[in-house]
């Protein structure tokens, strides 16, 4: 055992649970292919403009980045119509998550977090020995009235996903709005916005929220509509008192130059984005009438992913599923047991979900009457 004491909060901290990748799956099964619909990628992969780009500036990859990813900041700037020193750059929303919580949170503060949700809030609270207070979901959706009602003298950030990850619910605009209008201005209001794109409606510009709290960040990713997940990289929008706060703590080489210049090129892709977007759309309408005629429940979603309610046991879910060859996830871990988080894939993978679970239903229902 190592004689090295590590922090206290530490000490609280369960390893974070990635989705499983495709090279354990492949050795621990024995598989060849298999299709991966547990990690809420981009199946349809990235713009083919990104190859072109990194094999044009190949040339600058043994140079550092631009720390201040200037031409990246520039065009980001551009589209949601704010000055460049509204805007901070990172390895990923993970890093900019932990980043506003190595920046803001004290010893013993209160950071109020809705469950389930995405866990790497809880794990960054617990880094800065703060207190998680969780707050569980109503009917699926984040409950900003009970987040108001525990709001205490110790909070000190609040963390929506907003879409949520697992359940895929969105806040209306009004309630929204309504909720950032109560929270006190001394407590910081983080929207994760990693799914934003796929919301089903029309929705409001969240970037107006900035221009009138400074308690809000929001925060932006490459990793889903651009699909590029590897390349770690996002970034956030916020007044630019909390952003030069957040700057400090950041590493200031954690964006590497193919991520910027992957970025840059995905921005302008539209029909890459308006294909993803159209087998977003496409895919979960296959999945609202196919779970319908199955009878089996589930949450509309407006992220790249869908939460079905099986009923069974998730871990036999889950074997059914690689036995034919693909990785979902299992709910239960999210708290939320006989249910199931299934990625938006192709729409081919799709419909063979659709068609592993009516198996596996039905098969369940002949043992039962058995």
């Amino acid at each position: 055992m190592s004689m090295v004491k590590e922090r206290s909060g530490v000490q609280k901290i369960a390893p974070y649970q990635a989705a499983r990748s495709l090279e354990s799956v492949k050795r621990e099964f024995g598989l060849d292919q298999i299709i991966k619909l547990a990690g809420n990628e981009n199946r349809l992969g990235c713009s083919s403009r990104v190859a072109g780009i990194l094999e044009e500036q190949k040339s600058q990859f043994s140079f550092y980045p631009d720390s201040n990813c200037t031409v990246l900041r520039e065009r980001l700037s551009s589209i949601h119509n704010v000055e460049p020193d509204h805007l901070v750059f990172g390895n990923g929303s993970f890093e900019l998550i932990a980043l506003i919580a190595h920046a803001y949170l004290e010893t013993g503060e209160e950071a109020v977090i809705p469950d389930p949700s995405f866990g790497w809030y809880r794990n960054v609270t617990l880094q800065m020995n703060g207190k998680p207070v969780m707050i569980p979901l109503k009917e699926f959706a984040i409950d900003t009235d009970e987040i108001l009602r525990l709001i205490s003298g110790q909070t000190k950030i609040i963390w929506i996903c907003n879409p949520n990850n697992p359940t895929g619910t969105v806040l209306k605009e009004e309630q929204l709005r309504d909720f950032i209008k109560k929270v006190p201005d001394h407590i910081l209001v983080v929207l994760d916005e990693a799914y934003i794109d796929f919301v089903e409606e029309p929705y409001f510009d969240t970037t107006e929220l900035i221009k009138q709290h400074k308690n809000v960040i929001l925060l932006r990713t490459f990793s889903k509509l651009y699909g590029l997940a590897s390349f770690r990289i996002g970034y956030g929008i916020g007044d630019p008192e909390l952003i030069e706060k957040i700057n400090k703590v950041r590493s200031p080489l954690s964006v590497s130059f193919p991520a910027q210049k992957a970025a840059e090129v995905s921005l302008e892709d539209e029909d890459f984005k308006r294909l993803v977007l159209d087998n977003n759309r496409k895919s979960l309408d296959l999945y609202y009438s196919e779970l319908k005629r199955l009878g089996l429940d589930y949450v509309r979603s407006n992220g790249n992913f869908i939460l079905i309610r099986t009923g069974a046991d998730g871990e036999a879910v889950e074997k059914a599923f690689l036995q034919n060859e693909i990785i979902i996830r299992n709910a239960s871990e999210f708290g939320l047991d006989g249910w199931i988080r299934v990625s938006v894939g192709t729409f081919e993978e799709n419909k063979k979900v659709i068609r592993v679970l009516e198996s596996f239903t039905q098969e369940r229902k002949r043992q039962e009457e058995s």
